[in-house]
C-alpha cells in the first residue's frame, strides 16, 4: 500500500472523538484522519453512563483512568436501581459482576431457587459483591479491596474534550465547520462544508447522530423503526447540583408515561426523563422532571428527540455510520457508548485498506444489526414484565406483542428457570435473571442440581458465599471518600 488512507469523521462529540482516538491510536501510521464538528452544535453534558466493557476500551487507547476520571467529574458505577418497573413501590437492582457461584450444569439462581423452596437463602441479590456494595455506598479499586466489575458516570461534554485530546494527540486533524454538501458519484468523495471548504476521502464515518447525514440522507440506508416495542420517543434533560454524596450506581425511576434518569457526578448530577408523546406532552414532562429533581436545576431544560431502530446497513458503500447514526436502542441499560466502542473495535479489525470490501461490509452490518436487536431485546423484557396497570403507556407495554426472539427467552425462564448468554451477546445470565426476578417473574420449575447436595450442605454453601460477600464489602471505602482520594475533579 503505497498511499495513506483518508478517513474522514463527520462528526464529533462522544462517537466522533471515540472513533478518532482508536482509529488515531492503532492506525493513525497509515490513515490520515480528519475530523469535522461545529462549535455551534454542542454536546449536551447532562452525565452519561456505561458499562463495564468501556474500560477495556479505555485501555486499548492509553486512557488513564484516574486522569480522565478526574477531568470529566466521573464517578464509579456498579450497577443500576429500577424503581417502580414491576409495580409502584417495587424496587430491584441490575448489578454488574457475578451472582453467586454456578456450575457447569446450571448458573446460581438454580441453587438459590432449590433453597428458597425449602424456606431459606434469602434475597438473591445477597450473594452480589457488586450490589451489595452499591447499596452500602462502597468502593474500591486499583487494588484497594476485592476486585469489582465497575464502569463509569461521565459529563458528555468533558468526555469528548478529553477523547479530544486523545485524538489530536495521536495526529487526528480537526476542522471547524458544518457540512453543507455531499458529493457522491456512488461512493461519496467528498463533503463541503459552508465555508466552502472541501474535504476529500477515501471512507467516511458519519458520527452526526439521528440526522444520518451521510448514511441516512446521502447514502440511503433506510430507517427500521421499533417503536412498535420502545415507543418512548422524547427526553427532556438537565443538570442540578448535587446534594449528598455520590452513590455508585444510576437510578432509573419508572413513572406515569415512561422513565427517569439520575446520573451522579463529582460535580453535578445528570437527570433525565424519558417519555413518549402520546401519551404525555413536552410542557408535562419538564414539569415532572423539574417537580422531581433534587438541588439546585443549573441548566435550563433541553428536550431530545428520537426513534428506537437501526439502519438496514450501518456500512454502505465508502460510509459507516458509527454511533446514533446506525442505530438508537433507549438509554435503559446505559449501551449507547458500548455499541460506539464495540462498532470502533471491529471497525479497526476489519478496516478496508484496499480491494473489494462487500464480504467486510456484510460482516460488519450482521454483527451491528445482532447487537442492536440483542439490546432491544433486553430493554422491552422491563416493559414487557410491568404489572403496572395505572396508566394507558403501562397497559400498552404489559400487552404488547414482541419479538419471538423475547418471547422465547421469557417462556424459557418463567417455565424452567433457564436463561442463556450466545455467541458475542452482551448481557450475562445475570443480568437476565436480575431483570426477570426483579420485575416478579417466578419459575414454574427450576433444575434440581441444588436438592443433590442436601438441605444441609446447600444451607451451608449459601451461608458462606453470603457471609464472605458481607466481608468483602465491608472492607471497602465509601464510594464519595475514594473519589477524593483516587480522582478529585477540580472544583
Amino acid at each position: 500500500m503505497s498511499e495513506r488512507r483518508r478517513v474522514v469523521i463527520a462528526g464529533g462529540g462522544t462517537s466522533g472523538w471515540l472513533t478518532a482516538a482508536a482509529l488515531g491510536q492503532q492506525l493513525g501510521s497509515v490513515l490520515d484522519i480528519t475530523l469535522i464538528e461545529s462549535d455551534e452544535i454542542g454536546t449536551i453534558g447532562v452525565g452519561e453512563s456505561t458499562i463495564p466493557t468501556a474500560r477495556a476500551f479505555h485501555r486499548l487507547i492509553g486512557i488513564d483512568e484516574q486522569r480522565f476520571m478526574a477531568e470529566t467529574g466521573a464517578s464509579f458505577k456498579l450497577g443500576i436501581a429500577f424503581e417502580d418497573w414491576g409495580r409502584v413501590g417495587d424496587r430491584y437492582f441490575h448489578a454488574f459482576g457475578e451472582t453467586g457461584r454456578g456450575t457447569w450444569m446450571g448458573a446460581f439462581h438454580q441453587f438459590w431457587l432449590q433453597a428458597r423452596e425449602q424456606g431459606f437463602g434469602g434475597d438473591l441479590g445477597a450473594y452480589c459483591l457488586e450490589l451489595q456494595a452499591a447499596e452500602a455506598g462502597r468502593f474500591g479499586a486499583g487494588g484497594q479491596g476485592p476486585e469489582l466489575s465497575y464502569a463509569y458516570h461521565l459529563d458528555a461534554g468533558l468526555y469528548a474534550r478529553h477523547l479530544r485530546g486523545v485524538a489530536e494527540g495521536a495526529g487526528v486533524r480537526r476542522v471547524e465547520g458544518l457540512i453543507e454538501r455531499v458529493e457522491r458519484d456512488g461512493d461519496i468523495q467528498a463533503v463541503v462544508l459552508r465555508s466552502g471548504e472541501r474535504i476529500e476521502g477515501d471512507l467516511f464515518i458519519d458520527c452526526t447522530g439521528f440526522r444520518a447525514l451521510l448514511i441516512g440522507q446521502a447514502m440511503g440506508a433506510a430507517f427500521i423503526d421499533w417503536s412498535e416495542w420502545l415507543p418512548t420517543d422524547s427526553a427532556v434533560v438537565t443538570q442540578t447540583r448535587a446534594v449528598g454524596p455520590a452513590v455508585p450506581y444510576t437510578r432509573a425511576i419508572a413513572h406515569g408515561e415512561g422513565w427517569r434518569w439520575q446520573i451522579p457526578l463529582q460535580h453535578r448530577v445528570g437527570n433525565g426523563l424519558v417519555y413518549d408523546r402520546a401519551h404525555l406532552s413536552d410542557d408535562e414532562a419538564r414539569a415532572r422532571l423539574l417537580s422531581a429533581v433534587e438541588g439546585e436545576v443549573l441548566i435550563e431544560p433541553r428536550t431530545i428527540r428520537f426513534k428506537a431502530g437501526r439502519r438496514t446497513e450501518a456500512w454502505r458503500g465508502n460510509c459507516i455510520a458509527i454511533g446514533l447514526a446506525g442505530g438508537f436502542v433507549e438509554p435503559l441499560e446505559s449501551t449507547a457508548i458500548h455499541l460506539v466502542m464495540i462498532a470502533v473495535t471491529r471497525l479497526l479489525q476489519m478496516f478496508p485498506f484496499d480491494g473489494d470490501c462487500t464480504a467486510l461490509a456484510k460482516r460488519f452490518n450482521d454483527q451491528a444489526a445482532a447487537d442492536l436487536e440483542r439490546i432491544r431485546d433486553f430493554i422491552v423484557l422491563h416493559y414487557v414484565l410491568t404489572e403496572r396497570d395505572d396508566t394507558a403507556f403501562w397497559r400498552r407495554a404489559r400487552t404488547m406483542a414482541i419479538p419471538d426472539t423475547l418471547r422465547e427467552r421469557i417462556a424459557l425462564f418463567r417455565d424452567n428457570a433457564m436463561a442463556y448468554q450466545e455467541g458475542e451477546e452482551l448481557f450475562r445470565v445475570d443480568s437476565w435473571v436480575q431483570v426477570m426476578i426483579g420485575q416478579g417473574v417466578v419459575p414454574r420449575h427450576h433444575h434440581r442440581m441444588g436438592a443433590i447436595m442436601g438441605e444441609a450442605r446447600l444451607r451451608q454453601v449459601l451461608d458462606d458465599m453470603r457471609a464472605q460477600v458481607a466481608r468483602q464489602v465491608a472492607t471497602l471505602p465509601a464510594h464519595q471518600a475514594f473519589l477524593e482520594r483516587y480522582c478529585p475533579y477540580p472544583r
